[in-house]
Formats: structure tokens, C-alpha cells, sequence
């Protein structure tokens, strides 16, 4: 009995510490879990004060940037006045800006090719620097100065001029085979434009016939191509013929002569469209619509929608509007005696309005099938003396034939150019 005791005592004794320790266990999680939830509850608290918020965003705004960049390509439509109110740069600041910047350009004739890039001040919305990209290779910088008025400066990027041949067999269109060559569309479209006076490109031009051609590119400092520059040689070799033009730069006399220094320059270019079929001639027809028998008094070329339209002589904008059946068309005037229509655009190319003097080969309007059509094509008309004639079989005034001092000077240029084309195609093969 005493040896039972003895033992009961024993493991009651190893059995004690054990329980107290685990009641401790429990009592002190407890209390660490009610400290935890008060200290959350505090912080919470703070978190939601009214002060501690004003205090806290007043420390977070001081840590946003001092100066805010800001890059804007300008839209179409939109005022130099605008760009900046929406900005909020005061009046006066605006004011200021146009006062400097009048002086070397023209603020109410903005375009989508310029860009803006300002610096503001956020502590008190001022500007602190203003570039105004006029063009690829310029650009004016302001920068203010401790009286708050604007220091100008011109920046120029240095373009380096970069001379490319390529060629090449036409397939389907002289347009897609240029671009296939990856030509510069300014480059494809004065392609056009020079041999629009003497090559109708829906009739002349077939298939495996060739070209030639020997362009400027500049580039900048790390490459990129920024502009095009002249077409100095072309050669369209139709039907096994060549057609060489080389370009002339002496004042007086610029432009793309023949190899026997006749200009191609004409008072009107045959065809007004690039990559287009004659659909229908001048002369009698059944009007697709009306049905009967009439006399189409002009050409038509057949072309996909949103084809460029090119003036086919420089002159003066006479019309551009809604013409009836015509639909959107475009009248130039070119002198006292031959004007031009172009019937059926989609629209307008911009800045085309009457009293607009436009270039040889500038974009007019695009290919649309707009008042009386089946379908997108160009209809185009040539006046002279005020009665309308055929354009494809009109004889106009040859162009001026280099002599004396300067056909010596045009010889000496051709032969350099044959010289650089001959090295060019030789680095290409």
C-alpha cells in the first residue's frame, strides 16, 4: 500500500509542471492576441484620422517630380491656343510663347506632322522649356530665363545625304514594283510625276517591262531615314526601249531632261493617276446608269478606292466641291487656255479649296465612286478654249532643249551620273 503511495506521488509530481506550463501557454497567447488586435485597431484609427490623411498627402505631393515633361503630337484641327489650355497654362504664358514664336513661324497654320515638347514647373504651372519641331531638321527651343522671359534658339539635326539605286521588273504596276523595293512613296509618286508627261501608265507599260532609278535619302545621325531628296537618274525600259531622264540643277533651268537635253516638262501630264486602267475612252457610249447612248467628254481610269489623284499641271483651284453626277470634284484653272477636272473622289486631299494654288503632280484627292458611278475610278477632263477633248491623244508643246554653255554643263553631269549609277550597280551585284 505505502509503495502504491509512493508511486501515485511520484508521477503526480512529473504530471504538475507539465499542466502549469501548458495553462501558461495559454494564458500568455491570449494576452499577446488581445495586444495584437489593440494594436491593429489603433492603427486603423490613425489611418482613417482626418488629420493624419491631409498630413500624409501634403509629404506624398512633395514627392512628386518638380517639372513635368509633356511630348504633344498636334492633331488635325486643333489651335495652338488649345493644345496649351488644356495644359492649364495661363493666358498670359501663351501669350508670351506666341510673341516669340511668331517671329519665325506661322502659329495659325499648324499640321500633324509638328510636334511639342514642354517642361512645366508644378510648384506654379509655368513653363520652364518649349521646343516646337518645325520640321525634320528644325526645330526652335525656348528657355526661360530669370526674368521670365523666353531665350530662342534654332536647333538643326545634321542629315547626312545618302545616294540609292534600285531596279527591278514590273510585274503587275510600276507602284508595286517600287514598293516591293522598298522606294519611299514621295519617291514612287515623283517616279510618276516625271514620266507622266510623256508614258500613259494603263497603255505603255506591260509586263516584264523594267525600271531604273537613282535617288537622294537623308538620314540621321543614327540612320533613320528623316526626308527624300531629287530623283537624279530614271530609266523606264518599255518594250526593250530605253527612257532615260537625268536630273539638271542649274538655276534657271532645274528639272529632268532626256539624254539629248530635252526637258520632259509639259503643260499637262497624260495621266493623273498611278496603278490605274483606262476603263472607259473619250468618245460615244451607253452611260452605265442613264442607259442611253452619250458623249463622254472625258477619260476614265478605273482605280481601287483611296488611290492618290496628282494635278496633271500646276494652276489654280477654281472648284472643289459636290458637281452632281460628278460628286466630288476638283476644276483647275492652269492658264487662258487649258483647265482640268477630276470627277468622283472620296475626298479632297487637305488644304484643297478654291483660290488654292497647287504644283504639278500635288496630291488633289483620292479615287471614290461618289454621285454618278458603278464603281471607284477617276473621271478626268482636259479643256481647251473652253471645249472639252480627248486627253490621251491631246499634242501639247514640247518641252525646252538645253543648248550653248549649258548643254556642255548637262553632258559633263550626265556622264557623272552614268559613272555613279555603273558603281552602283556594281556594290549591288
Amino acid at each position: 500500500m505505502l509503495k502504491k503511495l509512493k508511486n501515485y506521488f511520484k508521477i503526480k509530481k512529473e504530471i504538475l509542471p507539465l499542466i502549469g506550463l501548458i495553462i501558461l501557454t495559454v494564458i500568455f497567447t491570449n494576452y499577446f492576441n488581445h495586444k495584437q488586435r489593440q494594436i491593429k485597431n489603433n492603427y486603423n484609427n490613425l489611418i482613417n484620422n482626418i488629420f493624419f490623411k491631409k498630413t500624409s498627402k501634403h509629404f506624398l505631393d512633395k514627392l512628386e517630380p518638380k517639372f513635368k515633361k509633356i511630348r504633344h503630337q498636334i492633331n488635325e484641327g486643333e489651335t495652338f491656343d488649345g493644345i496649351l489650355n488644356q495644359y492649364q497654362i495661363s493666358e498670359e504664358e501663351i501669350q508670351n510663347l506666341k510673341k516669340k514664336l511668331s517671329e519665325k513661324i506661322n502659329l495659325n497654320k499648324l499640321n500633324t506632322s509638328q510636334l511639342i515638347y514642354l517642361t512645366i514647373d508644378q510648384a506654379d504651372n509655368q513653363i520652364k522649356d518649349f521646343v516646337f519641331q518645325i520640321s525634320n531638321k528644325e526645330k526652335i527651343y525656348l528657355t526661360k530665363d530669370e526674368k521670365s522671359n523666353f531665350n530662342q534658339e534654332i536647333i538643326l539635326t545634321k542629315l547626312d545625304k545618302k545616294i540609292i539605286y534600285q531596279e527591278n521588273i514590273i510585274m503587275q504596276s510600276l507602284y508595286k514594283s517600287a514598293t516591293d523595293k522598298k522606294i519611299p512613296p514621295n519617291t514612287i509618286i515623283e517616279l510618276a510625276r516625271i514620266y507622266g508627261f510623256q508614258v500613259d501608265f494603263q497603255r505603255d507599260i506591260r509586263k516584264r517591262d523594267r525600271f531604273q532609278i537613282m535617288y537622294e535619302v537623308f538620314v540621321d545621325e543614327s540612320g533613320k531615314d528623316i526626308e527624300t531628296g531629287n530623283i537624279l537618274f530614271a530609266n523606264l525600259i518599255l518594250s526593250g526601249e530605253d527612257n532615260s531622264l537625268y536630273y539638271f540643277d542649274e538655276e534657271g533651268s532645274i528639272g529632268h531632261y532626256d539624254k539629248n537635253g530635252k526637258s520632259i516638262q509639259k503643260a499637262l501630264m497624260k495621266t493623273p493617276i498611278n496603278g490605274a486602267r483606262l476603263s472607259s475612252p473619250f468618245g460615244m457610249r451607253k452611260h452605265p446608269i442613264d442607259g442611253f447612248n452619250k458623249m463622254h467628254r472625258g477619260t476614265d481610269f478605273a482605280a481601287p478606292m483611296g488611290t492618290p489623284i496628282m494635278a496633271s499641271g500646276s494652276g489654280t483651284i477654281k472648284k472643289a466641291g459636290w458637281c452632281g453626277g460628278g460628286g466630288n470634284c476638283v476644276v483647275i484653272r492652269h492658264n487662258s487656255t487649258y483647265e482640268t477636272i477630276y470627277a468622283h473622289m472620296s475626298k479632297f486631299a487637305k488644304g484643297i479649296k478654291k483660290g488654292v494654288r497647287v504644283a504639278q503632280g500635288q496630291i488633289i484627292g483620292y479615287v471614290g465612286s461618289t454621285g454618278k458611278s458603278t464603281g471607284p475610278h477617276l473621271h478626268y477632263e482636259v479643256v481647251v478654249n473652253g471645249k472639252k477633248v480627248n486627253s490621251q491623244t491631246l499634242k501639247l508643246p514640247s518641252g525646252k532643249i538645253l543648248k550653248g554653255k549649258e548643254r556642255e554643263i548637262f553632258e559633263t553631269k550626265k556622264i557623272k551620273l552614268d559613272v555613279l549609277k555603273s558603281e552602283k550597280i556594281i556594290g549591288i551585284n
